[in-house]
C-alpha cells in the first residue's frame, strides 16, 4: 500500500552543512501522556515531493524517482561479512546473496531501469572475495539492461572501484541528476536538492513501560534527504530531525511516518 506523506517544510536562507544531528533522544511510537495509544500510520511506501519532484520511499531502504525510472540507495557495503571473516571475525554468509535479491526485487517492483548507489558500494578492499564477486557478476548477467551508477563513498575510495566486470559508473561526489544531487555525506546545497548517504540514520521509538526498538530511517529536510544504509549487515546513527524535518521509520516490509517534533 503506498501512502502520500507531506513534503518537508520550504527551505529557508542557504545554509551551509546539512543538520542531521546525531542525537540519544527518543521518538514516540505511543502517547501514554493521554493515557492512550497514538499510533503512526503504517505502509510500505510513501510517496511525496522533495525538490519539486514525486519520489516514493520504499521499505527495502530505497527511494524511487518514478519520472526518471531511478532507483536510489545508500550504504551497501558488499563484502562486509567477508571483511570480518578475513580478520577471524566467524559470521554466517548470505548476507551478500540477500541484499543482491532485494535490490531485484524493488526493480521488479518499481520498473526502475537505472540504480544509483549513493556511496560505499563496497565495503573494503579484504571483502573483495572471489564469492562476491561471482555472485555481483551473475546478478548484473540477470539484469543487463540496469544502468548501475556509483557516487563514490568514504569506502570506496579505500575499497577501489569495482571491477569492469560488474559493469558500475563510478563518478565523483557530488553528482548532478537534475534537480537532484547525489552525494555521499550530507550535504545541503544552496540550489537544488541533495541526496545523501553515509550516516546510517536511525531512531528508537518506545511505547508502554520498557518497550523500545531501534529502527532505520529516512530523514527528509528542506533541501536534503539522507537514506537508510541499503545494507543489513550495517549499523544505526540515532538521530534528532532539524526544524523543518520528518522522519520515516523502517519496521521490517513497514514504513512508519513520525510526527513532527513536538507534536
Amino acid at each position: 500500500m503506498t501512502f502520500e506523506l507531506p513534503p518537508p517544510e520550504p527551505a529557508g536562507p542557504a545554509a551551509g552543512p546539512a543538520a542531521v544531528t546525531p542525537a540519544r533522544s527518543t521518538a514516540p511510537l505511543f502517547d501514554d501522556s493521554r493515557g492512550a495509544e497514538r499510533r503512526v500510520a503504517a505502509v510500505d511506501a510513501l510517496a511525496t515531493v522533495v525538490g519539486g519532484e514525486h519520489v516514493e520511499l520504499m521499505a527495502e531502504r530505497a527511494l524511487h524517482w518514478p519520472r526518471e525510472r531511478t532507483l536510489f540507495v545508500a550504504d551497501v557495503h558488499l563484502g562486509k561479512a567477508a571483511t570480518f571473516r578475513a580478520h577471524g571475525v566467524p559470521l554466517p554468509r548470505g548476507v551478500t546473496a540477500t541484499d543482491l535479491d532485494r535490490l531485484s526485487r524493488l526493480l521488479e517492483r518499481t520498473g526502475a531501469t537505472r540504480i544509483v548507489v549513493l556511496g560505499d558500494l563496497i565495503h573494503a578492499r579484504a571483502g573483495r572475495v572471489a564469492s562476491l564477486d561471482d555472485a555481483v557478476v551473475a546478478w548484473r548477467q540477470a539484469h543487463r539492461g540496469v544502468r548501475v551508477i556509483l557516487v563514490r563513498g568514504n569506502h570506496d575510495k579505500h575499497a577501489g572501484d569495482p571491477p569492469p566486470a560488474w559493469d558500475v559508473e563510478c563518478v565523483a561526489d557530488p553528482h548532478a541528476f537534475a534537480p537532484f544531487l547525489a552525494c555521499h555525506a550530507p550535504v545541503a546545497p544552496p540550489s537544488g536538492y541533495a541526496l545523501c548517504g553515509h550516516v546510517h540514520p536511525g531512531v528508537r521509538l518506545y511505547g508502554r513501560g520498557e518497550e523500545t526498538a531501534r529502527l532505520p530511517c529516512f530523514v527528509l529536510g528542506p533541501r536534503h534527504a539522507v537514506l537508510p544504509a541499503f545494507g543489513r549487515f550495517t549499523g544505526l546513527a540515532l538521530v534528532a530531525p532539524a526544524a523543518g524535518s520528518r522522519l520515516v521509520a523502517i519496521a521490517g516490509s513497514t514504513l512508519f511516518p513520525l510526527p513532527p517534533a513536538g507534536a
